[in-house]
């Protein structure tokens, strides 16, 4: 029982344990609004969201493409007089577009429409080539992780086989017999050679996973296999599947540039970034904007997806969690001063009264 000393003030504040808050302000929030509110506070990884989303949807209004009609008063193919030798009649101040913004190239085609085009294409190519490669590596990771043995196994020596070919290699064989059918059908057959990488790292993450509570819980309630991987493992390895598919994105684009640029990718007269280099290869003395236009959109789309794939690194990572300390107010003295002079007998040990002596009789006893 509490006994309060004399002379001590009755408690007239709040108490202490209702005065101590919880200070941070995410408790009760699901996971993935905690992964969002981190990466929408990253601010590289927001701004190299933004631009690539003003980017992307700049090329296609301006070219058209699914079914959007392009604003843009020339197209990829048409052959136009040449305007002031060809030069950009882009001007940044007064602005203005002029007849050809980005020139024409050598035969007289509006090289602003296409590399509008180029940006279409190489971004199609690079979203549905991540797309195949992470759905086929995040398969064969998990179910190789999950089940070990011999399934594992096999899996395991399927990669290896896959790895030890050059992706560039395997490429240039898919892109000379599939780069005239579009880019669609390029970014597709490419994807089923470029999953190596995000197999095994879903396999190791479900090597460590799958050795977790939950999983055995799962199991033992009487889960599938296929709910267990699907439903209970893989979300919790969804941090590691997002950021390796953004650096998979990444990684695309350059391989289909290279590829256009060796002449195995996306088809004349069809254009992509990769091939306009390619085709203006000589002129990069005399008409030095033809290589530099697409130049600068194949480094400014592998940048602004490299800094989204870092803030989302950066949310998925419980380590970069930054805690807010907030500035808790002071307690008033007279709420303060009742903790302090508050005694607890507590039956069978020595209370703050006791003197020795009374100690040494009551464990005698």
């Amino acid at each position: 029982m509490a006994n309060l000393e004399p002379g001590v003030p009755a408690q007239t504040g709040p108490a202490p344990t209702e005065t101590i808050r919880h200070l941070g302000d995410d408790k009760g929030v699901s996971q993935g609004r905690l992964v969002f509110k981190r990466f929408v506070g990253h601010k590289p990884a927001m701004i190299s969201f933004v631009l690539l989303v003003l980017i992307i949807g700049f090329a296609v209004t301006a070219s058209g493409a699914f079914g959007i009609q392009g604003w843009w008063k020339w197209t990829y193919t048409e052959l136009l007089p040449p305007v002031e030798q060809g030069r950009p009649t882009l001007q940044l101040w007064p602005f203005s577009l002029g007849e050809h913004p980005f020139g024409q190239d050598t035969v007289g085609k509006d090289y602003f429409a296409m590399v509008m085009r180029g940006v279409v294409n190489s971004t199609v190519v690079m979203f549905i080539l991540g797309g195949v490669a992470t759905f086929i590596g995040v398969v064969v990771g998990s179910v190789a992780g999950y089940y070990r043995g011999w399934v594992d196994a096999v899996l395991m020596r399927l990669t290896d086989i896959v790895i030890i070919i050059p992706i560039i290699v395997i490429g240039a064989v898919v892109g000379a017999a599939m780069g005239a059918l579009g880019p669609v059908v390029l970014a597709l057959f490419l994807g089923f050679f470029a999953w190596t990488g995000m197999a095994r790292l879903v396999r190791a993450e479900f090597l460590s996973l799958r050795e977790r509570e939950f999983v055995e819980a799962a199991r033992v309630a009487g889960a599938s296999d296929a709910r267990i991987i699907f439903k209970h493992i893989l979300p919790n390895a969804m941090g590691i599947v997002i950021v390796s598919a953004t650096l998979a994105i990444a990684a695309a684009i350059l391989l289909e540039t290279s590829l256009s640029f060796l002449g195995y990718g996306i088809q004349a007269p069809d254009v992509s970034l990769g091939s306009l280099i390619s085709r203006n290869e000589s002129a990069f003395q005399t008409r030095p904007w033809l290589f530099w236009w697409p130049a600068v959109f194949i480094v400014l789309l592998s940048l602004l997806v490299n800094f989204i794939g870092d803030g989302l690194r950066d949310a998925f990572d419980p380590r970069q969690k930054n805690v807010v300390f907030r500035r808790v107010k002071e307690l008033p003295a007279d709420a303060a001063a009742p903790t302090a002079a508050v005694s607890m007998d507590v039956p069978g040990g020595p209370s703050a009264s006791d003197t020795p002596a009374d100690v040494e009789r009551r464990e005698g006893h």
